[in-house]
C-alpha cells in the first residue's frame, strides 16, 4: 500500500442562501486556495473528482459544469461520483493506490437553498414502498432519535447537549453557519427540536491528496490517511436496527480506528442523535474531542459535508492540534453508508 494523505484542505464559508453565486462562482475559492497552499497548478494534479447531486441542482450532469471552475482543457483525468465528496475522496485515494496518480485534487459542492431539501433526500429512499409515502429525512431522524430514547441510550436532555456544545465550537469556526448560543428551539419533528438538525444551506470544500515524498514536499505535516474503508447497510429501514450502526463500526475495524487511541473525531452527524449512535459504533470516550469543528449541526452542505469531516480532521493535524483522528461521513436515511478513515500526523508514522 502506498503512504497518500491530504496535504491541503479549504471550505467556503457556509450560508443559508448563495442566491447571487452559480455552483462554479461558489466552487473556484477553495480550488484556488487548496492550489494555492500547495504550490500546485492545475497541470500538476494527477486525478481529479468530485461529488454533488444532480437531484439538488435540477439539472442533469450538473457536475460538468463544476468543471469549468477547475479547467478541463488541455483535456484532464476527471471522475464523478452522485455522492458526498468523502466518497470522490476514497476513489482518489484508489487511484493513487493503483499507481496511476501520484496527486489528486478532490471537491464537493450542494446548494440545498433553491428547493426543498428534506423533500429531495427522500429520492434516495426504497422507489416502491417508502419513497411513496414521502417520509422526509427529518422525520426519519426523528424516528431514529425516539428509538434510542426508548433504548435508554439518550434523553432530550443529553440531545440538547449535544447540540449545545456543537455549536459552541463552531464559534471557533469562521466558516460555521451557525455557531454560539443558539436555542433547542420548538419540536419540528418530535423528539428533535430544530437545535437537533442541522442547517440548511450552501457550501463547497476541496482537499488534495499526494503520495509518499510528493506529500511531504507539499505540506509541513500531511495527514496520513492511515485506514479507510465504507460499508453499507440494508436499504429498507425496517430490516435495520436503528440504534445500532454496524457498518461504521465495520468500517471502523477495517480502517484500523481500534488499533490505537485516537483524540479526535470528525462525525458526520446530521442530528444530534445521529452522535450517539456513531459514538457507539466507534467506541469513542469523554477523552476524544469530538466534532471541535462543530460539525454537520453548525454547517451542513448536501454533498460536501462529508468531505468536510475529514477535511476538518486533516486541517488539526497540520496545524499540530492532533495526532491521530478519525473522520466520518454518512450518506443516506439514518446512517444508512458510512465512511471512516484514520488520518495520522508524521510524528505517529509506523
Amino acid at each position: 500500500m502506498r503512504d497518500v494523505a491530504i496535504v491541503a484542505f479549504a471550505q467556503t464559508d457556509h450560508l443559508r442562501r448563495t442566491d447571487e453565486l452559480s455552483e462554479v462562482e461558489m466552487l473556484m475559492p477553495v480550488l484556488h486556495q487548496v492550489l494555492d497552499a500547495t504550490g500546485l497548478r492545475t497541470s500538476g494534479i494527477d486525478f481529479t473528482c468530485s461529488g454533488s447531486s444532480d437531484y439538488l441542482a435540477g439539472r442533469a450532469f450538473s457536475f460538468t459544469m463544476a468543471l469549468d471552475g477547475v479547467g478541463a482543457h488541455p483535456p484532464i483525468s476527471e471522475s464523478h461520483v452522485e455522492m458526498d465528496g468523502a466518497w470522490a475522496l476514497y476513489e482518489a485515494w484508489v487511484k493513487i493506490q493503483t499507481g496511476e496518480a501520484d496527486t489528486a485534487l478532490v471537491y464537493a459542492y450542494g446548494k440545498s437553498s433553491p428547493g426543498q431539501v428534506r423533500d429531495v433526500l427522500t429520492r434516495q429512499l426504497d422507489p416502491y414502498y417508502t419513497a411513496p409515502l414521502w417520509p422526509d429525512s427529518v422525520a426519519l431522524a426523528a424516528l431514529q432519535a425516539q428509538a434510542l430514547i426508548d433504548a435508554g441510550d439518550t434523553d432530550e436532555s443529553a440531545l440538547t447537549a449535544i447540540a449545545t456544545r456543537s455549536r459552541a465550537a463552531a464559534s471557533d469556526n469562521p466558516h460555521a453557519q451557525l455557531a454560539g448560543d443558539v436555542p433547542a428551539g420548538d419540536y419540528l419533528v418530535q423528539p428533535l427540536r430544530t437545535g437537533d438538525c442541522p442547517p440548511i444551506g450552501d457550501g463547497a470544500a476541496a482537499v488534495i491528496l499526494a503520495a509518499g515524498d510528493t506529500a511531504r514536499a507539499l505540506c509541513a505535516r500531511p495527514a496520513w490517511i492511515r485506514g479507510i474503508d465504507h460499508r453499507i447497510e440494508a436499504h429498507g429501514l425496517g430490516v435495520r436496527e436503528l440504534t445500532e450502526s454496524p457498518s461504521t463500526r465495520l468500517a471502523a475495524e477495517r480502517a484500523g480506528v481500534f488499533e490505537r487511541p485516537v483524540d479526535t473525531a470528525e462525525l458526520h452527524a446530521p442530528f444530534s442523535s445521529q452522535e450517539v449512535v456513531l459514538r457507539k459504533a466507534l467506541g469513542l470516550g469523554d477523552e476524544v474531542s469530538v466534532n471541535p469543528s462543530g460539525g454537520a449541526l453548525a454547517a451542513n452542505p448536501v454533498m460536501a459535508a462529508g468531505l468536510i469531516r475529514l477535511g476538518e480532521a486533516a486541517a488539526r493535524i497540520h496545524r499540530g492540534e492532533s495526532d491521530r483522528a478519525v473522520a466520518h461521513a454518512t450518506s443516506g436515511p439514518c446512517l444508512q453508508q458510512n465512511l471512516v478513515a484514520v488520518l495520522e500526523g508524521e510524528s505517529t508514522h509506523a
